[in-house]
């Protein structure tokens, strides 16, 4: 067996980044940027009224009582003269500041009569204006990687960026394995169960940026296997569940390197999650998860997930592991990193009382992974452990 970490390191050696395409804005929502974007305008891009009300030079406020309105500036309609001694122009949130004016008193503090405004009360200090380029510039960059938000979207278009690089979604093909798998809305039989671990793990794919695929369930014999992974040869990555022990029934690796699988390693000192293996299965990079429910949502998160950032031009390394004090105490662990199902709340970190494998409606009810040390000795409440976010 090797570590976790080892295993991690073997795999982002089976993936690099892929290549990229362009596409339009309107379909880069979930999508990796892989090129910079630039700035083609200011934003604003003239210097503009933050409120309704009165534009005015400041110069003026001290000496003048009254001030004559000469014109308005509203948003898409500027006011083109320039604004000179003891005038001003009616001005509306958004719109651009006539040349000469400096700052805007607010409605509420003006009263007007015909042509002529007049201060009310106190006019404070602020100028209630967005200068030019006070938010981004012309030249200014989004960076790569990134995934794109609808904030990033909106940002993108504001900086008049139409089209965007992003790196092309990797191509995972999950292939459940077992004559005791049937798919969900079918009727199985009284040694049959439904096949879940495929559709958890293309849901957490799928939300990374990937595009999995399911494909028919791989019965437990050889004809079966090398249809599923023939059907599978056009994939970046291709990822089979269950058949990965060494039992009479379990195929997968005898299959698979008949097919010319280069294997990397086989078994994880981790748990749940030992018996996975991996490598190269001709142009596509192998992961072989265990069949428990929980083992193979477990590795996703802490070996798939990883793989397909990189594979979408993010740095190659582990989910990256925050802090919490646990709030019981917990025994002693064994020789293998366990991956405990627990719940943080408040800060603080529980875990279940239930680590059983196949027990998916615990690892449904938690929201962290807590990461045990091999040989990592008995915990008291309050101490600080690391986790996964899941």
């Amino acid at each position: 067996m090797i570590s976790v970490g080892a295993a991690l390191e073997q795999l982002f050696e089976l993936v690099t980044p892929l290549d990229t395409e362009t596409v339009p804005l309107v379909e880069a929502s979930g999508r990796v940027m892989a090129q910079d974007a630039i700035a083609e305008r200011d934003q604003p891009p003239f210097s503009a009224s933050a409120m309704d009300g009165y534009a005015v030079r400041s110069a003026d406020i001290s000496e003048a009582t009254a001030f004559k309105v000469i014109g308005e500036s509203a948003a898409g309609h500027a006011f083109d003269t320039e604004i000179g001694p003891n005038q001003c122009a009616r001005i509306f949130t958004g719109a651009p500041l006539p040349a000469g004016a400096d700052r805007v008193i607010i409605q509420e503090d003006v009263t007007r009569d015909g042509d002529t405004i007049k201060f009310t009360g106190d006019i404070g200090t602020s100028t209630h204006i967005r200068a030019q380029a006070s938010d981004f510039a012309i030249g200014d960059a989004l960076t790569a990687p990134r995934r794109l938000r609808p904030s990033d979207i909106a940002l993108l278009a504001a900086m008049n960026v139409d089209k965007v690089t992003v790196y092309r979604k990797p191509d995972i093909a999950l292939i459940s394995t077992g004559d005791e798998l049937v798919m969900p809305g079918e009727t199985p039989g009284p040694d049959q169960i439904i096949a879940s671990n495929t559709f958890g793990l293309k849901a957490m794919l799928d939300e990374l940026g990937a595009n999995a695929r399911i494909l028919p369930i791989a019965r437990d014999n050889r004809p079966a296997l090398e249809l599923c992974f023939d059907l599978a040869k056009d994939a970046d990555l291709i990822v089979t569940i269950g058949g990965a022990s060494v039992g009479d029934h379990d195929l997968v690796g005898k299959v698979a390197a008949d097919l010319g699988l280069d294997q990397k390693f086989y078994k994880i000192a981790m748990r749940p999650g030992k018996p996975l293996m991996a490598g190269k299965l001709q142009n596509a990079a192998f992961v072989g998860l265990p069949g428990n429910p929980v083992s193979a949502m477990v590795c996703g998160h802490v070996f798939l997930k990883p793989m397909v950032l990189a594979m979408l031009g993010f740095p190659a390394q582990a989910a990256p592991r925050l802090e919490a004090p646990i709030t019981a105490d917990i025994p002693a662990n064994g020789p293998r990193e366990h991956y405990m199902r627990a719940h943080l709340k408040d800060s603080q970190i529980t875990a279940e009382s239930r680590q059983d494998s196949a027990l998916l409606s615990v690892f449904a009810d938690a929201n962290a992974l807590l990461v045990r040390p091999p040989h990592d000795g008995p915990r008291k409440a309050g101490e600080i452990m690391d986790y996964l976010p899941i």
